[in-house]
């Protein structure tokens, strides 16, 4: 296991990356967009990826940030966690795209609102399922899981 002093996370980045994907999610929903679906899944996707590539992370650096808008929160944390959940979020999206489009779309919504309802938790509540995944991986010792939660003195 890995030591996670040090480490830092942007939590402005995550809460824009949420309110983004909550909003674009909605807005997909009630226009009944496939194309949107299916963008949104890849944004998260990419973002999961290649962090410094995502979409929402580009309007945060180069618009919400330097217009003060919203202002940066780097806290001692661990990113993998974090990318974790963005990918999970952006898989189960792509699934409910792929659902819609070839007649499940019950399933394929259900999806996109359980990524809405897990992204809401994340951005009001403070809880990350994703994190909580990737923590409790790490706990079993499952390989590639290897940042153990810092501590909270080390907020």
């Amino acid at each position: 296991m890995k030591d996670s002093s040090g480490r830092q996370v942007d939590y402005s980045v995550i809460r824009v990356n949420q309110a983004f994907t909550i909003a674009l999610l909605l807005l997909a929903f009630v226009l009944n967009s496939t194309i949107l679906l299916a963008l949104v899944a890849l944004v998260m996707l990419i973002s999961a990826a290649v962090p410094r590539l995502g979409l929402f992370r580009f309007v945060y650096d180069r618009l919400l940030r330097p217009s003060g808008l919203v202002k940066p929160d780097v806290i001692a944390d661990n990113p993998e966690p974090h990318r974790l959940a963005q990918g999970l979020g952006g898989t189960f999206v792509g699934a409910g795209f792929i659902l819609v489009v070839v007649g499940y779309p019950l399933i394929g919504w259900a999806l996109a609102w359980l990524v809405i309802a897990l992204a809401s938790a994340n951005l009001f509540l403070g809880f990350c399922a994703g994190c909580f995944i990737y923590y409790q991986l790490n706990r079993l010792g499952v390989p590639g899981f290897s940042y153990r939660p810092v501590r909270r003195g080390d907020r």
